[in-house]
């Protein structure tokens, strides 16, 4: 299991967030929402300080982690997040 993601997404992430240099987004499980895996669950991303980064990736000087205890939600899949340049947005995917 990984997390890939996209400069382009990053660099979404950068102007959409006001984020510097050094600073870490956490990907989450919440309840809700349209998950494709698990099913009443989906993902979330917040400005945070790991604590116990079960995955990271850094790209663009930002920091993009996992928490260990929210692992289970990728069901031993990478985690990939790009950038739609049509739509403007961001999509996370399991692959």
């Amino acid at each position: 299991m990984k997390i890939m993601v996209e400069q382009s997404a990053a660099r979404w992430y950068i102007r959409e967030m006001d984020l510097s240099d050094g600073d870490h987004l956490r990907i989450f499980v919440r309840l809700g929402g349209s998950g494709s895996v698990q099913p009443g669950y989906s993902l979330g991303i917040m400005k945070d300080e790991p604590r116990e980064p079960g995955l990271h990736q850094v790209v663009e000087g930002i920091t993009f982690f996992m928490e260990a205890d929210n692992l289970w939600y990728l069901e031993e899949r990478d985690l990939q997040i790009t950038f739609n340049e049509q739509e403007d947005d961001i999509w996370m995917d399991l692959v």
